[in-house]
């Protein structure tokens, strides 16, 4: 998708599956799975996608997918289903090779967020890619509580710093012109919307905030969020902005629908247009 001289483009790393009650809540099974149907394991199909933004020379990727580094076990849990360096090969293939990204903006470190950020060799997938993460949530993934240490896999992100490859974002912030990091702490602290001002229109890449298309309705938010009423409040203020700026929002985790528009009807908030990127 082209906007001005911005361009969007959707990659995938594959896809797996979450426990449909954890992924809505308090909703009803009898609700969500209408748009989502669960398997005989109660779970649902999750996408991996992730944003490339091109602009200029700049090579942006937002978040990483799952990665490889994942045992048998892990594996077979969570029915991840994707080819080895799924992303890095679907990256290449499109003519763009991993050492020209010069950005990757990381919404939360969850492992399905940040595990394509290092190989099974502990190397850096992106070497020349300055690594943005709010501080914030920097601090909290160094040291989750027992309620979400299953979430962060650490050999996932620690060595970013050792590195040298780490910029730590200080709240709302402008952190290349037209990207900004705007956090939200209801799923965990510090996670990040990326919104991409282009002057031909506005794009925002949800992140857990918003993962599936069916989520634009406020209750609906997940098990898995450490504050949900804090989350409510977020989507109302991130959902109101996009509705009234007709800003195209991309959804992480939709196994069918990549983006869309959305308007604010009788009280709701709907889906406008779905957008194929």
């Amino acid at each position: 998708m082209q906007l001005g001289d911005w361009k969007f483009s959707a990659f995938s790393d594959g896809q797996f599956k979450l426990d449909g009650g954890s992924m809505f809540g308090v909703v009803p099974r009898t609700m969500w799975e209408k748009h989502h149907p669960a398997d005989e394991k109660n779970r649902i199909d999750i996408a991996l996608r992730c944003l490339l933004v091109e602009h200029g020379d700049r090579k942006i990727l937002i978040d990483t997918g799952i990665g490889d580094r994942w045992d048998e076990k892990f594996s077979k849990l969570y029915a991840v289903d994707r080819s080895a360096g799924q992303l890095v090969g679907e990256l290449s293939a499109a003519g763009i090779p991993a050492t020209s990204i010069t950005d990757v903006i990381l919404t939360h470190l969850h492992f399905d967020h940040c595990g394509g950020t290092f190989g099974v060799n502990q190397d850096p997938i992106f070497p020349n890619a300055k690594h943005w993460i709010q501080q914030r949530h920097w601090k909290w993934a160094l040291s989750p509580t027992e309620r979400d240490q299953a979430s962060f896999r650490q050999e996932d992100f620690h060595k970013l710093e050792e590195l040298g490859l780490l910029e730590l974002v200080d709240g709302v912030q402008e952190i290349i012109p037209g990207v900004i990091c705007r956090p939200v702490s209801g799923h965990t602290p510090g996670q990040q919307v990326i919104e991409i001002t282009t002057g031909a229109g506005n794009v925002a890449f949800m992140g857990d905030l918003v993962p599936l298309a069916s989520q634009i309705r406020i209750p609906w938010v997940m098990g898995y969020d450490l504050n949900p009423l804090l989350t409510m409040e977020e989507k109302k203020d991130h959902l109101s902005r996009a509705a009234l700026n007709n800003t195209i929002m991309v959804f992480e985790h939709d196994p069918l629908i990549e983006a869309a528009t959305i308007e604010f009807v009788d009280g709701k908030f709907k889906l406008l247009e779905q957008i194929t990127l």
